[in-house]
């Protein structure tokens, strides 16, 4: 896998999460910019998962595919299933039902979130119903690269 970067203007590697990309705040999904993406590469996909929670371990919060080859995903992807203005990608179920869901740690926790994109060589034919281990098993041989970009949240904090 090559050089394949994802960042966000609205936090840097490790740094806190604005309030606005909260469930305490606006529950905004962040901007995310790739760069070095492959001229193989046919669609993106992307998850996030709270990576500090106690009890289930990398709770997934935002499951979405089949993006448009680009290298800026917009920030405040509409809450629909079938996004139109990001070229038909698919929201799955996660804690946002098709949906980003922002953080939402309990009070005083704070907790890590990571965002993990994936660059695949195909569209992936899976329903809006599917969930990330779902969509982890279709990806299976069809990564082409993959990166991730982690941020931290705690109520109070902004």
């Amino acid at each position: 896998m090559s050089d394949f970067k994802v960042s966000s203007p609205d936090f840097c590697e490790g740094g806190w999460m604005p309030k606005r990309n909260t469930a305490r705040g606006e529950d905004l999904s962040p901007c995310l910019r790739l760069e070095g993406i492959s001229g193989k590469a046919s669609s993106i996909a992307v998850t996030m998962d709270d990576a500090s929670h106690p009890i289930f371990p990398n709770y997934n919060h935002w499951v979405i595919w089949n993006i448009p080859v680009q290298p800026e995903i917009p920030p405040a992807v509409a809450h629909e299933k079938i996004v139109e203005d990001l070229g038909n990608a698919v929201q799955g179920m996660a804690y946002g039902r098709h949906r980003y869901k922002g953080p939402k740690p309990p009070l005083k926790a704070l907790h890590t979130y990571v965002f993990t994109v994936y660059v695949l060589d195909c569209l992936l034919q899976l329903p809006p119903d599917s969930k990330k281990a779902q969509l982890l098993a279709h990806m299976q041989g069809h990564i082409l690269q993959q990166a991730a970009l982690s941020g931290k949240y705690q109520n109070g904090h902004s």
